[in-house]
């Protein structure tokens, strides 16, 4: 049985409340958060500015950072792991959630640290994620809520490709938190 320390990787769309859920998780296990836009955000406006790309889903932008914006995240994830601490990563990883192969990688980089990977889905109703998309009124969503409709139909909200632990996104933060700490006792 493998005793290396969880490494949950959070997944959803924006705006179903990832890293408020993962730093409710974190909080309450003493569990590394880390957030893919508090660690790269900084840089990837760097390049933003280079580029002269004004909005994150540019597609030039995106070809430059997503793959290095994830190195980070799970280069960090593997030193945690590699000494003892649990860890939440809080990113989309929408080709990990849809692409068994790509799932297949990430989990393995994590084993090899020592890791034991897990995937955690924020399951939201369509209508929901758009009221939450314009309620928190972020900049980075302009686009998104231009045509908030349009935007939240053109999103993946099926579950994921490969085994997942649900998450009810519409939950209260402290049970969505407990529903993933339940889930990790009976897993091997």
């Amino acid at each position: 049985m493998h005793t290396g320390p969880w490494v949950v990787v959070m997944t959803g769309p924006p705006g179903s409340g990832k890293s408020t859920t993962a730093a409710a998780f974190a909080r309450s296990t003493g569990a590394a958060l880390l957030d893919q836009d508090s660690m790269t955000n900084p840089l990837v406006d760097v390049v933003a500015r280079t580029i002269g790309a004004d909005d994150y889903a540019d597609p030039r932008l995106a070809a430059l950072v997503r793959e290095a914006r994830y190195a980070c995240v799970l280069r960090v994830a593997g030193d945690c792991a590699r000494v003892g601490v649990p860890s939440v990563l809080v990113a989309p990883f929408t080709a990990e959630r849809q692409d068994p192969a790509a799932w297949d990688r990430l989990a393995e980089q994590i084993a090899d640290a020592g890791g034991r990977p897990v995937l955690a889905w924020l399951r939201i109703t369509p209508e929901e994620l758009g009221r939450r998309l314009v309620a928190r009124g972020a900049a980075r969503d302009a686009a998104k809520t231009a045509d908030v409709a349009a935007y939240v139909g053109s999103l993946d909200l099926d579950p994921p490709g490969v085994p997942f632990i649900e998450v009810d996104a519409a939950a209260d933060v402290a049970s969505q938190a407990e529903q993933i700490v339940d889930a990790l006792r009976v897993l091997p």
